[in-house]
This record gives structure tokens, C-alpha cells and sequence, in this order.
């Protein structure tokens, strides 16, 4: 339980879902703790019980200066930024491409794209001062394959892999690695609190295992992919999908 001890971890999107259960964790770990969320509340409550070394900060990823805050946050308060995960993302109303407004791709794109953008970019040079680091961005299965009724969110996540595998590329020398994790559909607030909600039966069902995945489930893979020993895994978009893609 102490492999992320001493590490300093920041992640956006910590108010609920994989970022509550990562943080918890990784506060079991022994990691100091840099948290982010546009629900302020619910981040506080997050926090509430991870120990003394835990610092949030409201933070809209769509806007460029609160992600370079809150990466200059991890800085002033632990010195180092040893692990990112790029978390924060939102969901899209399910309508035909035909459907899909301009705001619907701008919504998408600000959020679940330039989110991602924003941290790389802000969190790859404190990363290179300090010797390396690991990137984690969470995409979707719909990053990877078709996604019928969410052009928008599809279209948002494929950017995010090209992103990922880009700055992978990019920064493999300087000993940063870069990944993706491409989950199915999981019951988080994300996926609850939206129409999908009512298409859940219908979706585990596609399933080879004839179920969705856990939160937790989800978050072991997190885990696994920023260990500390998985020091030659760079630029994949890895899906956690119960076999959905091999079929």
C-alpha cells in the first residue's frame, strides 16, 4: 500500500467518480495529494479524511489559467509533480450527428479536449525539471471507436488519444510517460446522471461479460498503468472495456 508514497499527484475531475476513488487511494498510499473540480463542495468532501497532505483548488479545465494554477499549486506546496492524471470530462446528450449543434462540439471540445491539452502543457515542464513523471488521461472507449448519438463526446475523446500518443512521442525521452485509459461505460456520476442512465441494461448486455464495469474496476487499471515500476508503457490508449472492442 506505500508504492505511491512520497509521489505527488494531481488530479482534475477528484469531486466524484474515478478521481474521488483514485484519490482515495492513492491516499492510502501515502501520496500527497493535489485535487481539482469545478464542484467545489463535493471536493471538499473528497478531501475530508485523505490526511494533512491534500491541497484542492477549484479548477474549470476549460480555462487555461486555473489548470496552470492548480499545476503551480502542486509546485509551491509538495515542490515536485510526479504524476498527473487528466480526469475532469463531461458527457453529451445523446442525439443523431444530424442533431449535433456547434455549441455541442465547442461544449465537448473545451472540456474533455482542451482539458486535457491544458494539463499536458502545464504539467510536462515541471515534470522535465524534476527528471520524469507519468501522465495519465482518461478518454473512452468512444476515443477509440465509433460512438453513435455522441459525435460531439466521440469525436472529443478520439482527440484526446491523438493527443495522448502525440506528446508521448514527444516527451518519451525526457523520461515522462504518457498514457490513456479508454473505459466502457461505468456508473459514475458521469453515466448516472445522464440519459445513458436508462440505456444501461441495453449496454451491459453488449458486453461479452454481460455487465458494465465498476468504478473501482476502472480505477485498479488507473492504478496498475501510473505504478511506479510500469516504467515502459508510453502512447497507449488502453481500453477497460470487458471485451466490447475484441467482438
Amino acid at each position: 500500500m506505500s508504492d505511491f508514497e512520497g509521489k505527488t499527484v494531481l488530479i482534475t475531475g477528484a469531486a466524484s467518480g474515478f478521481g474521488r476513488i483514485l484519490a482515495q487511494n492513492l491516499a492510502l498510499s501515502g501520496a500527497n495529494l493535489v485535487l481539482g473540480d469545478v464542484n467545489f463542495d463535493e471536493l471538499t468532501e473528497t478531501a475530508e479524511g485523505l490526511g494533512a497532505a491534500v491541497k484542492i483548488m477549484w479548477c474549470d479545465v476549460s480555462n487555461e489559467a486555473e489548470v496552470k494554477a492548480l499545476c503551480a499549486l502542486a509546485e509551491h506546496q509538495f515542490g515536485i509533480l510526479d504524476i498527473a492524471v487528466n480526469n475532469a470530462g463531461l458527457s453529451s446528450p445523446m442525439k443523431s450527428l444530424l442533431e449535433t449543434t456547434e455549441e455541442d462540439m465547442d461544449r465537448n471540445f473545451a472540456v474533455n479536449t482542451k482539458g486535457v491539452f491544458f494539463g499536458m502543457k502545464h504539467q510536462i515542464p515541471l515534470m522535465m525539471a524534476s527528471g520524469g513523471g507519468a501522465i495519465l488521461n482518461v478518454a473512452s472507449v468512444a476515443g477509440i471507436n465509433g460512438a453513435p448519438k455522441l459525435a460531439a463526446y466521440a469525436a472529443a475523446k478520439h482527440a484526446v488519444v491523438g493527443l495522448t500518443r502525440t506528446a508521448a512521442v514527444e516527451f518519451a525521452r525526457k523520461n515522462i510517460r504518457i498514457n490513456a485509459i479508454c473505459p466502457f461505460y461505468s456508473p459514475t456520476p458521469l453515466v448516472t446522471e445522464s440519459e445513458i442512465a436508462e440505456k444501461s441494461e441495453l449496454l451491459a448486455a453488449g458486453s461479452p461479460m454481460k455487465r458494465l464495469g465498476t468504478p473501482e474496476e476502472i480505477v485498479a487499471t488507473m492504478l496498475s498503468i501510473l505504478h511506479p515500476s510500469n516504467t515502459y508503457l508510453t502512447g497507449q490508449a488502453i481500453a477497460v472495456d470487458g471485451g466490447v472492442l475484441a467482438l
